[in-house]
This record gives C-alpha cells, structure tokens and sequence, in this order.
C-alpha cells in the first residue's frame, strides 16, 4: 500500500451487508478495508488496536449500539474519522451521530450513489448528510444537499445534568419536581414530564401555585406530559430497552418540545418516571441500562434529565449493589427533598 491508501474498518451486524460495503468501497482503489466488525464492543476494540483513518459504523448493534461505540472510538482513537450508515432516515437520530463527533451520515438505501462520496467527504475533514433523510430539520440548517454544519455546544455552555431522585412519599416527590420544573418554565424554556397519572395531574396546580401559566405552557408547547407506563412500552423488547427506539423517540420529543423554548441558551427538562417503574417491576438491568441512554442524551442535546424513584415501591425491596450501580450512572443523587 503507498501513502495514499486510507484504512477503513467496517462495523455492522449483517454480513452480506459487510460483504458490499467492502467490495464499494473498495472500488476506489485509494481506499483498503483492514477489518470488519459485528457489534459495537469489537469495533472500539479494532479502532484502539488498529487506529484506522475511518470506521463506517452502523446504529442498531448488538452488545454496544453504535452511538456509544462512536463517542467510545473517540476517545480510544481520536484521530479515527466516523461515517455512519444506517438503514434509519431520521434526521434527527443524523443529528445524534454528528454529535458523537462523526462525519457524516449515509441511509443505506442510497449507499450505491453516496456510499464513496461520503467516504472521499469525511476523509477531507468535511460533513456528509444522505438526501433523503427524513423529518424538520433545525432552523440552522435547512438545506437539502449533502454539506451540513458541524453540530456541536459553544464553548462555556453549561453542562447538562442527569440526576436521580430518591423519595419516600408523594408529598416529597412533588415538591422535589415543582422545584425542578418551576424555573425552567420561568426562564421561558421547555419541559417534558414522563409521570404517572395522578403525578402529572397533581403537578399541574403546584406549579400554577408558583406564578405560572400553564395553559399558556401546554399550548405553546413548552411544557409536555406523558404516561409513563405508555412511554416504556414505546423501546422496550423484549425486556430490555432498545436503543435505537429510545434514543429516537426521545431524540423527537426532546427536539420538537426546545423549538418552543424562547430561553437563552434554550434548555430542556425532561423528568422521568418509566426507569422507575421498569425497576419495580423487578427488572433492574434494564433499568440501568435505559440510565446509560439517558447519559447518551445529555451528551447529545440540551437536556436536563431528573429521573423519579420510589424504593419502597420495588419488587423484593432495594438492593443495596443495584442501588450503587443506578447511583453510578447520575451526576448528582437526592435521597430526600422537603415540600416547597
């Protein structure tokens, strides 16, 4: 190989999809395919080993999807460039990849046409967007070529927040999330509360009993309520929650619910029950596995994420390891809050 030759390493779970993409990309005789990869943990492991120039990487893997396996390749090979290629057409799941510092983002449906331009684009250092992504795209970019913006925070932005509440009865729980919610609404930002019924209609007043409009909110969409029970059943499969689902259903919600912030920086809250209610139902893994999705969306968007527990409820009461390793997964951890 001379010095022209780029080393790429192809990751997706599909073999003969593997087996096309290599015989694509290789059609350029610039390009040397040195690896192949079924899941995301191997792909991190041969971009550490191997430090390619760049990894086409698709989203729905098994064992580590390949949003996390991207912000993973960065930092164990950060001079590693990143094109995803996906069979997903939301723009907004493209809008996820970018933030994990990738390059660009193919739909497989159009792999035969934009498949080696995508390549030849994020190897010159440029940013490559499939045509036929699908769904609004920001207002600061609304172009339908292939060019985008990178998608990144401004320098001194303040970092997001995923935090965990312990409470022992309703009255806590209520005053602890009035608090939470209250100045984000305030400072003419949005919020999302995924609650139980009798929770989100309990809310409602205290937070009117706060000064706010409510009905004001809800209509210019800068405060929305959701079931939670309905919302879990939305990702999970199979008793685990599927990535991909979760990250782009929430990824719409997040995205449609900040177009209605008129706060500077614009922020988003999202509370949380469903990580609750999957846990008192006795399935613990799942729950700290939907924790680490959430750790993905305060990574990619303007999100404060609080999420709602109530240990008394938990199937076999609280065990002490589990209770470490959700702990783990939040940057901050109230065990108790005082009525406001």
């Amino acid at each position: 190989m001379d010095k022209h030759t780029f080393r790429i390493v192809v990751v997706d779970d599909y073999e003969a999809w593997r087996r096309y993409t290599c015989s694509t990309v290789q059609e350029d005789p610039e390009f040397h395919v040195i690896a192949e990869a079924s899941d995301g943990l191997e792909a991190v492991q041969l971009a550490q080993q191997l430090q390619p120039d760049l990894i086409l990487l698709d989203i729905g893997l098994p064992t580590l999807n390949g949003l996390e396996a991207a912000r993973r390749i960065r930092e164990v090979s950060p001079q590693s460039k990143i094109l995803f290629v996906s069979e997903n057409r939301s723009w907004d799941i493209a809008q996820a990849a970018l933030r994990t510092g990738a390059g660009g983002y193919v739909v497989k449906s159009a792999a035969a046409s934009e498949l080696l331009p995508a390549v030849a684009a994020v190897l010159q250092g440029k940013q490559f967007l499939s045509a036929s992504l699908t769904g609004p795209r920001p207002a600061h970019n609304t172009r339908r070529d292939n060019v985008v913006e990178p998608i990144q925070r401004q320098e001194g932005e303040v970092p997001y927040r995923h935090e965990a509440a312990f409470y022992s009865d309703d009255q806590e729980f209520l005053g602890g999330l009035t608090r939470f919610i209250t100045p984000v609404l305030q400072a003419g930002n949005a919020a999302i509360v995924v609650a139980t019924e009798s929770h989100r209609d309990s809310l409602v007043p205290r937070l009117q009993a706060q000064g706010l409009d409510m009905d004001a909110a809800i209509e210019q969409g800068r405060y929305t309520a959701l079931d939670a029970a309905d919302t879990v059943s939305t990702y999970m499969v199979r008793g685990m929650p599927d990535p991909v689902r979760f990250l782009e259903g929430f990824a719409k919600l997040i995205v449609t619910t900040a177009q209605a912030a008129k706060g500077r920086p614009r922020r988003v809250a999202l509370y949380g029950e469903g990580v609750h209610l999957v846990w008192a139902q006795g399935n613990a893994e799942a729950a700290i596995q939907i924790e680490k999705l959430c750790n993905q969306l305060i990574r990619l968007y303007d999100v404060d994420i609080l999420c709602g527990y109530s240990p008394g409820s938990v199937v076999g009461g609280m065990d002490s390891h589990i209770f470490q390793r959700i702990c783990a997964e939040h940057s901050a951890v109230h065990s108790q809050w005082n009525e406001p």
